[in-house]
């Protein structure tokens, strides 16, 4: 059974706490110990504001509505362009919002494209942020 999905649909909607805690986590799953993300000095070093989200965490956030949405295994591809750092305060954290829109339906090819806004503080963090689906 094919799902019936029509361009402009929200589909799914997210909302992701980034604090200290989850960067060292990442960090830890990642591999990824680069100090701008966990040193605010190393991050001032390089002009920064402070601590950023790693990239791909922040990418991973993103995409997860769609996951919870319609499976991981319907995921055929999933990209995005990053546009503006994510900076985590020492205490407390950033609420990272998903909304997913259907962006275009390919009905031959029984696919969606889903157009993710990924924001934090009214501020898009990503540009382009795109998965496509099978709808099977």
């Amino acid at each position: 059974m094919s799902e019936r999905l029509a361009q402009g649909d929200v589909v799914a909607s997210g909302a992701y706490s980034v604090d200290r805690d989850r960067l060292v986590r990442y960090a830890g799953a990642s591999g990824d110990f680069n100090p701008i993300h966990y040193r605010d000095d190393a991050a001032r070093s390089v002009g920064l504001p402070g601590v950023l989200a790693h990239g791909m965490l922040t990418m991973g956030l993103a995409v997860q509505p769609v996951v919870e949405r319609f499976g991981a295994a319907r995921v055929l591809d999933y990209q995005v362009r990053f546009t503006r750092p994510v900076p985590v305060p020492p205490e407390g954290a950033v609420e990272l919002h998903v909304e997913a829109r259907v962006g275009r339906v390919d009905e031959e090819a029984g696919t969606a494209r889903i157009d993710l806004t990924a924001s934090v503080d009214g501020s898009t963090v990503l540009g382009k942020a795109q998965a496509v689906v099978s709808l099977a």
